[in-house]
């Protein structure tokens, strides 16, 4: 699902405050760094709370989240490290919200599964009826913005809950990862056949990439016994890390993901 293959069929934006595309061309370098993202957030996560506590690990991840959310908010324009640095936050904390319903207040993730997906549903409903768009190539205004980043926070927790719930009724984190592997298939292939948009295949991607990277990741860190590698927690996680400053440090070099912003349009995916 790359922009080779978006139709432009965007509303125009009627707000003053146009700003310069605010994220990242949809290439292969995107696809992968937000499955390093995902997985890297999951161990990040369960890493920090063991390390120093559930509670000063959601203040941390909650603060080092609004740090990273403001700090995308205030540059003009699609900044490669920034924008990761702020998925990355989102990863964390959206994996830490969706642990706080399970772990902290009991919520079983059959029930926090679908509750998330309302959630999402209702940010996509908002979302369309003030912008009638769903592009993530539209963000181009402080409204579509914030939008674009609640929609992100709601994939994430979404996804967590998804991958838990898939690796404890039997499949195991292994075979969530296979799961998610082939279902992560299914948009592109309908996508490619015309039996979905472009919008509706990149969302639907996207929020199966934080269930797939997360059961990876899992897998790679947890104990024998709960059917993992056991790599542990920090050394996957920093690993992961690697590899994702890895990618957007040559991409912030090669500029390969940044959009033209030279016709003034506004496409979609």
């Amino acid at each position: 699902m790359s922009t080779e293959h978006v139709t432009r069929q965007s509303p125009p934006v009627t707000s003053a405050a146009v700003l310069a595309s605010k994220v990242p061309e949809v290439t292969l370098y995107f696809w992968v760094i937000k499955v390093l993202t995902t997985g890297m957030g999951e161990t990040a996560s369960d890493f920090l709370a063991h390390a120093l506590g559930p509670i000063p690990a959601v203040g941390l991840g909650g603060v080092a989240f609004a740090a990273s959310v403001v700090l995308q908010f205030a540059v003009r324009r699609y900044v490669a490290w920034i924008y990761w640095t702020a998925v990355v936050m989102v990863s964390v904390f959206g994996t830490m919200a969706a642990d706080i319903l399970h772990v902290g207040l009991g919520v079983p993730y059959l029930i926090s599964t679908p509750l998330f997906l309302v959630v999402l549903g209702a940010v996509f409903a908002v979302w369309y009826a003030s912008e009638r768009t769903l592009s993530i190539h539209s963000i181009r205004t402080r409204r579509r913005e914030v939008f674009y980043w609640a929609t992100v926070l709601a994939t994430f927790a979404l996804g967590t809950a998804a991958g838990d719930l898939s690796a404890t009724i039997g499949l195991g984190y292994l075979g969530s990862a296979v799961l998610y592997a082939v279902a992560i298939a299914v948009p592109a292939i309908a996508h490619k056949w015309g039996a979905l948009n472009a919008v509706a295949a990149f969302w639907t991607a996207y929020v199966i990439t934080r269930p797939l990277g997360a059961s990876v990741a899992d897998w790679m860190a947890l104990s024998h016994a709960r059917g993992g590698l056991a790599l542990g927690l920090g050394p996957v996680t920093a690993s992961w890390t690697v590899a994702i400053v890895g990618f957007v440090a040559f991409l912030a070099l090669s500029r390969r993901d940044v959009q033209n912003d030279s016709a003034g349009e506004i496409p979609t995916v």
